[in-house]
This record gives C-alpha cells, structure tokens and sequence, in this order.
C-alpha cells in the first residue's frame, strides 16, 4: 500500500526528522514538501533529504499568497500522489494516534471497513508551562490536552483526512476533500469519522453554516485521533508567530490562539507508545 503525505513547511527544521520519521512509522511510503521563505535550514535539510529519495521537495508554487491552497492544487499534478493508493494531508505539528493494533494506517483502514476518506478530529495539546525548547521528539514532551470528550467546540470543527486514490474529489481542502458536483446517492463514498462511523452528510458536502467543518465530537476516537502540537514550547510559539501561518500570509498566532490551545485539564501519553519505533526511525535517519 503507497501512502503519500502532502504538507507545507515553513521554519519547521527543528522538527522535520521526527515527524517523517513519526509517520513512516504508521505506514506512510512516500512524502511531498512544500517550503516557502523558509530562514532556519529547512529547505536545505529536505534538499538533502530529498537527494537520499526520503522525501521529494518543492518549492511551493503559489503565485498570490494563499500557499497552502495553491499547494494542494498543484500536488494532484505529480506522480508522487497520482501513484498512491491513499494520501495523507497534514501539518508537520500534527500526528495521527491509531489506537488500534500497532498503531499503523493500513490497521486504521481496515478497522474503518476501507472506506474512501476517514476524517479524524483534532486533540490540541497544552503549552502546559513549558519555556524551553528542547531537541528531544514532541510526542514525549507534551503530555496534557483538552478533554476530547467534552471539549467539543473547537475539535468539532477540526479534522484532517486521509484519502483514497478513488475518492471522487473536486479539490484536496488543508482538512477534508471536496466531491465532485453531481454526485447521486449510490455513487456517494463511504466516508467515516475516526470510529468507523459514517461522518455526517452536511459535513461530508460542505452544507454547514460558513462551511463549517462541523462534526461531532462524542464517540469519534475510537480508532485514532489527530494529536495536534500547535503551541509546543514558549520558545517554539514565538518561532511560530513570527513566521506566520504556512496557510495564508497576513494570519498570526496571537494571544487567543494560544488560550483556545492551552487546556491541560487531560492527561493523555497513549502516543508514546510509538515512541521506542520512532526513535529507531529517527536514527536510521540521521545516521549519514
């Protein structure tokens, strides 16, 4: 099974080796870099990933400065994704926690009866008091999050997708794809939640309010759930407000970004399960 994941980088060096090395782990085959204006090494270290065929790397064509969008549009043209059999688009802060047989994608398919796209919903994780950036894997620093449970205003408004090479798309959305127009009822894809329940029709076809990506909270993470480090360490965010938002120019991480993110009240280290592989998976690749 070929699972390619399509992201977009700017100013993420530092965190780079842990999320390919994270998402191998899962299963994922094949990657496809976007960078823009990056200052820290990031491009320089996907180039030279890029030579030893761990990564292909673009530079992002966006020709206004909607990047992220542009981005996606661009990547249906390349091999990389028009090969794979799924395809995985998300952000180098989030990591996709299957809590079903030894945590891989294909486990996570099977469990959700292989249906043609699984939206699974955010877990924000905390700040939870932590200044300094430290080069050891985020998975094993932040360890406190909201209540997936009853927290449900934003995460129900949250998800990333993966998707199936026979999804019929309109366009890659940064969370969920868009179906073609015209669909009939019996050509509808099967398209479930991260339970293996069938996701809500309004969602499925943009029809909420503001095209909210509206949906449910309660019941939807018994297969995974999307660990998003949107804060990481003080020293991280600031990094991150600087650099603004890889989706679209003008955005910046304020201070309200920061306290919607910074509930800690769950304590939460079932990703750490991966920890032992993804430490492995670090080495082999940082070991020329």
């Amino acid at each position: 099974m070929r699972i390619t994941a399509v992201t977009c980088v700017k100013n993420e060096g530092p965190f780079l080796i842990e999320w390919i090395a994270f998402n191998r782990v899962i299963g994922v085959t094949d990657f496809l870099f976007y960078s823009n204006d990056c200052t820290d090494g990031t491009a320089e270290l996907l180039d030279a990933l890029a030579a030893r065929n761990v990564v292909s790397h673009l530079p992002n064509p966006a020709e206004g400065r909607n990047y992220q969008m542009e981005a996606l549009k661009h990547s249906r043209t390349r091999k990389i994704v028009k090969r794979a059999d799924w395809v995985w688009i998300a952000d180098v802060d989030e990591f996709l926690n299957i809590h079903v047989g030894q945590g891989t994608i294909p486990e996570l398919i099977q469990a959700c009866h292989n249906p043609k796209a699984i939206s699974v919903t955010f877990q924000f994780f905390a700040n939870a008091g932590i200044e300094r950036f430290v080069d050891e894997p985020v998975i094993s620093q932040f360890e406190h999050s909201h209540n997936p449970d009853i927290w449900t205003d934003q995460t129900s408004i949250e998800v990333k997708t993966l998707i199936r090479k026979d999804f019929p798309v309109k366009y890659y959305g940064a969370h969920r794809p868009f179906l073609k127009p015209g669909i009939s009822k019996n050509e509808r894809p099967l398209w479930t939640d991260g339970s293996g329940q069938e996701a809500p029709w309004k969602f499925r076809t943009a029809a909420n309010k503001n095209r909210l990506r509206k949906f449910p909270a309660k019941g939807v993470r018994k297969f995974a759930t999307l660990n998003h480090y949107a804060l990481r360490s003080l020293d991280s965010y600031l990094v991150k407000n600087d650099r603004g938002d890889v989706n679209r120019e003008n955005r910046t991480f304020d201070d309200s970004y920061w306290r919607e993110r910074n509930d800690p009240a769950f304590h939460d280290v079932s990703i750490q399960k991966y920890l032992p592989r993804l430490r492995a998976e670090m080495k082999a690749l940082m070991a020329d």
